[in-house]
């Protein structure tokens, strides 16, 4: 059974400050070979919500640079996995900007409606949406400075994750029994 929790906002910005204008050596970095930007906004959505979704090649997880899912360092295939996830794992909407958070994400497109980078908001202060980003290194960055044909933001919804046992609950009552209540909590 599923369950939804709230995105750890503040745990999110934490790991872009800490690691925006550094790498942090539990993953690889991508510079130079396709850029580390999308890889870089998922360690903070982790951060953020430390649950993966480990179905393989449409979730969204890393172990090392070869077992990854493609959503974890792909700009596009990052968007399609945050706005269609319906399991576990962080899941997005996509929205306009006056609804946009620190934590969530902004994708930035080319005059050919490709999107191509991914920012974390880290701020939103007098009319100006701050960021941090990877590939070309920055932390609270003004978005008004990029050059971009496209933009789409995502607001992270929650976090959805499993819990064993949904119906040991059930059986203990039925039973009157006392003892599963203290493995469910």
């Amino acid at each position: 059974m599923f369950v939804t929790k709230e995105y750890n906002r503040e745990n999110a910005l934490a790991y872009a400050k800490r690691w925006a204008l550094d790498r942090n050596p539990l993953f690889f970095s991508f510079n130079g070979i396709g850029g580390d930007c999308t890889n870089f906004a998922s360690q903070c959505i982790f951060a953020g919500s430390c649950v993966m979704n480990y179905t393989p090649t449409y979730g969204w997880y890393y172990i090392s640079s070869n077992d990854r899912t493609p959503s974890w360092s792909g700009v596009q295939f990052f968007y399609d996995f945050m706005v269609n996830n319906k399991e576990q794992g962080p899941f997005a909407t996509e929205v306009t900007a006056d609804r946009i958070e620190k934590g969530d994400i902004i994708q930035l497109g080319n005059d050919e409606g490709l999107f191509y980078h991914t920012l974390v908001v880290t701020d939103k202060a007098d009319n100006e949406i701050y960021i941090a980003a990877h590939s070309d290194d920055y932390y609270n960055r003004k978005l008004s400075s990029y050059d971009y044909a496209y933009i789409r933001y995502l607001h992270i919804e929650g976090i959805r994750f499993e819990i064993q046992g949904g119906d040991v609950c059930f059986k203990t009552l039925i039973n009157g029994g006392i003892e599963p209540f203290e493995e469910d909590s």
